[in-house]
């Protein structure tokens, strides 16, 4: 399956483009509040396109994401009311919850950091934020080192690594198409016998 590495191959050619910041700020936006596109995938390319911009790559990707989290923490902020409280109170779980919303209150910023550059789409981390309460500031503070981290760590490698680095990403984009081929049989088998 070469579709991903062809997709690859044309954003490593957008990356050039005199309008490629706005596209790598409209991508780490949308990714971290509603949208599965990870920024990265076209950070890496940008920073090996333009080495001498790469830092300030990794800066806008890391703000526009922090902007998009806080429209991921609003809409969880917002739902939350008028949607899932009823629910929880309606099926008895109101004392669960409050609970849970309590520990991870305790614990929020570094679950927040950690998770900002985990392979976890950040979004759900964002809405789940917003409709447990978390602190405002926390979750800014920690949103912006855990996204700061992830896509300063990826400009880094690029920067260190150059073709090498850009080659294993062709590499691992390639295989990640056939795992996500055989992934998509798996789930569609188990439906069709309804095992779930």
């Amino acid at each position: 399956m070469q579709c991903l590495v062809r997709l690859y191959d044309q954003t490593l050619l957008w990356a050039q483009h005199r309008h490629a910041p706005r596209y790598l700020a409209a991508v780490s936006f949308v990714e971290a509040s509603v949208f599965p596109i990870p920024p990265y995938f076209m950070l890496a390319p940008m920073a090996l396109a333009k080495p001498d911009r790469a830092w300030r790559f990794a800066a806008i990707a890391t703000i526009a994401s922090l902007l998009g989290g806080l429209l991921g923490y609003l809409l969880g902020y917002m739902v939350f009311y008028p949607l899932i409280l009823p629910l929880i109170k309606y099926f008895g779980y109101s004392d669960v919850y409050f609970s849970i919303t309590e520990k991870f209150q305790a614990e929020s910023f570094w679950a927040i950091l950690i998770a900002g550059f985990m392979p976890i789409p950040f979004k759900l981390i964002a809405i789940a934020a917003g409709f447990m309460h978390v602190s405002l500031p926390s979750f800014i503070l920690a949103s912006l080192f855990g996204r700061g981290i992830k896509f300063f760590a990826v400009v880094m490698l690029i920067k260190l690594g150059g073709k090498k680095v850009e080659q294993q990403i062709r590499h691992v984009i390639a295989n990640m198409s056939w795992v996500l081929l055989l992934l998509a049989a798996i789930i569609l088998t188990l439906k069709l016998f309804k095992v779930f």
